[in-house]
């Protein structure tokens, strides 16, 4: 009886040290002030990131929803002083504050998303949007009827201008005739959540022919899809798959998978392989792709399908190359 009395005592010690190690374990995250169900960005890292991590974990993931620019530090700070980590921080926006608060807190993991901040305890993640732009954009020249596409940025910074260089990049690919374009929506952060202004953008660029347009707006892009579907042309979501916003409408989106970067910055950690430094995730690495699915099989034919997935090869093994916004602050190409 004893080697079993010994086996179940230390089944026991196994099992509450585990306990003991998960009650330790406290991730985190903060959200942008669109905040966590803006059926974009910050939903993608709540969907794929907090809610995925805590129903497979079974460990509670923290989450703080700022309602102004000011509560960003505030709520970094106080996730910090209270043991969480990592605290994923959802958004270019958090940059400064993550960069004040990291520094204050050296033990403290942090993870940053779409942005890099040069501390040994801060994770940078940055993703090859213009990669994944150049396929939407292909995907819609070859959709597009009247050689016309459209692109609906946020706020206008190098980030978002990544993404467009890249649209108009592989549209130009596909149709090297094509008509190109291009608004932003503001020059502040509000400029991600108004809806009624990505309406009137998409509809003004409609009026001039374009009939596929992609937005990469943040929740402004609920107004882009709607008025393309008020008017039957075609949409692009992005960041989250957004094909079932708009049955019919939406052609694809462009996902950014912010939320399975966020899931591996907390498992990493749980499992004592988090790294701080520059975390970047390409197409070869599956951070940035086109979605096909239910909502939108019936708009891509098999020849479309066919050539994306030639075009999406040719970018993995560089034999097509797309340039980088941000490498050189303006769109070469």
């Amino acid at each position: 009886m004893k080697p079993m009395l010994k086996a179940a005592a230390a089944a026991v010690l196994s099992f509450s040290a585990a306990i003991a190690a998960a009650e330790d374990f406290q991730p985190a995250v903060v959200y942008d002030t669109a905040g966590k169900f803006d059926k974009s960005f910050n939903e993608a890292v709540y969907r794929n990131g907090a809610e995925k991590f805590t129903m497979d974990k079974g460990i509670a993931v923290r989450e703080f929803e700022p309602q102004n620019e000011e509560q960003r530090e505030q709520g970094l700070r106080r996730l910090a002083d209270r043991g969480f980590s990592p605290i994923v921080a959802v958004g270019f926006n958090y940059s400064s504050s993550v960069e004040k608060v990291a520094a204050e807190y050296p033990d403290v993991q942090f993870s940053i998303i779409d942005s890099v901040v040069d501390l040994p305890n801060v994770q940078s993640i940055v993703f090859a949007e213009h990669q994944g732009s150049f396929l939407v954009g292909a995907l819609a020249a070859m959709a597009s009827e009247n050689g016309a596409v459209g692109f609906v940025g946020g706020m206008d910074i190098p980030l978002i201008r990544k993404f467009a260089c890249g649209y108009q990049q592989g549209a130009q690919y596909v149709n090297s005739d094509i008509e190109y374009f291009e608004n932003m929506t503001g020059s502040t952060p509000a400029a991600f959540n108004d809806p009624a202004r990505g309406s009137e953008l998409a509809k003004s660029q409609i009026s001039q022919g374009a009939d596929v347009i992609f937005a990469a707006a943040g929740g402004t892009g609920i107004g882009v899809y709607q008025a393309a579907a008020d008017e039957g042309v075609y949409a692009i979501g992005v960041d989250s798959n957004q094909n079932y916003l708009q049955p019919g409408t939406m052609l694809t989106s462009m996902v950014k998978r912010v939320g399975v970067a966020a899931y591996a910055s907390w498992e990493e950690a749980q499992a004592g392989e988090w790294e701080g430094g520059i975390k970047v995730l390409d197409l070869g690495a599956n951070g940035v792709d086109w979605a096909l699915d239910e909502f939108n099989e019936d708009l891509i034919t098999e020849e479309m399908q066919t050539r994306m997935a030639e075009i999406r090869a040719g970018i993995v093994d560089g034999s097509i190359n797309v340039h980088d916004y941000s490498a050189t602050g303006s769109c070469d190409i």
